[in-house]
């Protein structure tokens, strides 16, 4: 299972429902931050970490412990187990 091309389909999934949303969205190329997609619109902005299947308690940490944020900023974790729906967690 190519592990890599299973998380970047998932990330482009999420992005296309937020743009359908209305949502301006930009996905990070290497996915090494804390965050995969930054979704904005007029009312908010949204920073997304996309996981398959499972999110370890150091990755949460560092999302909860991220700060440097306007204040109309929402954090999330969209988490979608195989052959399931997404479940999305606001931090």
């Amino acid at each position: 299972m190519n592990t890599k091309g299973k998380g970047s389909r998932r990330e482009r999934e999420v992005k296309k429902i937020l743009e359908t949303e209305g949502y301006n969205c930009t996905k990070a190329g290497a996915s090494l931050g804390i965050f995969d997609i930054i979704a904005i619109n007029t009312e908010h902005i949204r920073l997304i970490q996309v996981k398959s299947n499972m999110i370890t308690k150091k990755e949460i940490m560092g999302i909860k412990n991220f700060h440097n944020h306007p204040v109309n900023t929402i954090k999330e974790i969209w988490i979608k187990k195989d052959y399931k729906k997404w479940k999305i967690i606001r931090i």
